[in-house]
């Protein structure tokens, strides 16, 4: 039976906070059939993570989407919902978290946004990267979905009329008389912790929304069962897809240069022509990205420019009136059909997919939805399993603003040196 229902806006979130109840040892599911039937989908695990893939989606079909998920869950008496929020407070928050009080009829739904393992910290309701404001950081200059605002409940507001409370830490909440939205502070794990268990000792943890921070800490406080698995150990060889241009994933992509990897960027007619990998100059391509993998098996494909800002994309776009979200569609479809492609043969080593709509894409392609996350490799950097005609298959994922600097040059060493 699901005891937890977690409903993502993205797929790397999905399995961002999946992974920290599969690795704890708790039965996780991860699927990106949103239209699935919640019991069949979920058959035989605790907890099943939905990816609603509403992260782009105009604020009133995400609404419906969320709406839609929830009301099922209540339908089905699952005892405990979690609306997973994106740690950078990107998507539709407002309208998504709306969706849920209104599906499940709660008057309270308790939202903790910080993720404090990664430095995202939550203090009088501003949202912090680091010591940065979220909207002073690079996730306000993100060029397809900048976050405009630091204030939690200014971003909620701005697509909810339901009020909005902010809660300090060590502060009490008055649960009788609030009603709509209540932001937590956090700046430590163990006060978020402590905040999630108070209220789930009043069974005021029914309905409920955060990023992998909260999920972290729902084995204990829900009393989910499980025993930590042991990590599988990875194959010598990385081949990385990345479609982000997030500064994070671009300083790790320079690492990798020092560390050895091959690099090839995409040129813009590839990225930004539909089906080009399909083309006779398409499959030629992939015949390269073959050989250098033979010769090479550590093998990143970038949808960056070489040049750090990516001027030929722009370029290339506004000579054919692409807009930027035809640009975010094209290049995770690129990547997608990359995928493909490159599946019908050998790939040496593991997958690594950066960004939740290159990975989307991805599987979308290969025609999977499910996905069972087993652990991390790092904060955020996540270990799954799916099974690809019908045979298994290992792939780490990760958004783009996640993990350290060194992430792909230590991966290297670690499956060099047979760790």
């Amino acid at each position: 039976m699901i005891r937890l229902l977690i409903i993502a806006d993205d797929f790397t979130g999905a399995l961002d906070t999946g992974v920290q109840l599969a690795k704890q040892g708790v039965p996780t599911r991860v699927t990106t059939d949103r239209e699935a039937d919640l019991n069949e989908a979920g058959a035989g695990c605790d907890v099943l993570v939905v990816d609603s893939e509403t992260r782009h989606l105009p604020p009133r079909e995400a609404y419906q989407i969320v709406y839609g998920l929830t009301a099922q869950a209540k339908a089905l008496s699952i005892p405990h919902i979690m609306k997973k929020t994106d740690s950078a407070l990107r998507g539709n928050i407002g309208a998504e978290l709306s969706a849920v009080l209104d599906a499940s009829k709660a008057d309270f739904l308790p939202f903790f946004p910080a993720l404090p393992e990664m430095g995202r910290i939550t203090v009088g309701g501003i949202h912090y990267i680091g010591e940065t404001p979220v909207a002073q950081s690079p996730f306000g200059q993100d060029p397809f979905e900048p976050v405009q605002s630091s204030s939690v409940p200014e971003i909620i507001a701005g697509q909810t009329d339901l009020p909005v409370h902010v809660i300090g830490e060590n502060q009490n909440v008055d649960l009788q008389n609030t009603r709509g939205i209540a932001v937590f502070d956090a700046e430590s794990q163990d006060a978020l912790a402590r905040a999630a268990g108070d209220l789930a000792q009043k069974n005021a943890l029914s309905v409920m929304a955060g990023c992998a921070g909260l999920g972290g800490t729902l084995k204990d406080i829900l009393s989910l069962n499980g025993e930590r698995p042991a990590m599988p150990p990875l194959s010598k060889g990385l081949l990385m897809l990345c479609g982000s241009v997030n500064p994070i994933t671009r300083a790790q992509l320079l690492e990798a240069d020092r560390a050895g990897y091959a690099h090839i960027h995409l040129e813009p007619e590839e990225k930004l022509t539909e089906s080009f990998f399909e083309t006779e100059a398409g499959l030629a391509r992939i015949r390269q990205f073959q050989e250098t993998l033979a010769r090479n098996p550590f093998l990143i494909i970038d949808a960056n420019d070489e040049a750090e800002d990516n001027g030929l994309t722009r370029a290339y776009a506004q000579a054919h009136g692409l807009s930027t979200d035809d640009l975010r569609v094209l290049i995770s479809g690129a990547l997608g059909m990359i995928m493909r492609q490159l599946m019908k043969g050998t790939i040496p080593g593991s997958l690594l997919i950066t960004g939740g709509d290159t990975l989307m894409e991805c599987m979308k392609r290969l025609g999977v939805s499910r996905m069972e996350p087993i652990g991390e490799l790092s904060a955020g950097v996540v270990y799954s399993r799916f099974q690809y005609e019908q045979k298994d298959y290992c792939v780490i994922s990760k958004s783009g603003g996640f993990g350290r600097e060194t992430l792909l040059s230590d991966l290297k060493n670690d499956m060099e040196q047979g760790r």
